[in-house]
């Protein structure tokens, strides 16, 4: 079992039982280990502690990765998604939907399940 620290830049501040670590006239108050995080991608554990990062890192972030200076648009071309729906008799129906005409068009378990198969032409 792996454990890893939240990344919560003041996870350490919050002042839990489970963060109080140390001897007797020795405690701190310690950012969280855990074997798994719920929040943000599984970093973070706590809202608390992904609000915390976001606050102070996400224009740095959206700045490097690239801020968004026009918007994106979905056209029928790129409205594709993978769905599934249950028959009344008991079946799973594998289904491509384009959301923008509604269009539906029937998949196989294995092209459902292939994260490369698509009908999507970006954009």
């Amino acid at each position: 079992m792996t454990l890893s620290y939240c990344q919560g830049p003041a996870c350490h501040q919050y002042t839990t039982k489970d963060r109080l670590r140390g001897t007797k006239g020795n405690k701190t108050f310690q950012t969280r280990r855990r074997s798994k995080m719920y929040y943000g991608s599984g970093n973070f554990c706590s809202m608390n502690c992904y609000n915390d990062w976001a606050e102070e890192f996400s224009n740095r972030a959206i700045n490097h990765f690239g801020r968004l200076t026009e918007p994106k648009h979905l056209t029928e071309q790129n409205a594709w998604v993978k769905q599934y729906d249950w028959s009344s008799n008991h079946e799973t129906n594998y289904i491509y939907v384009n959301k923008i005409t509604n269009e539906r068009r029937s998949l196989t378990k294995e092209q459902f399940d292939d994260n490369n198969y698509t009908l999507n032409e970006r954009g």
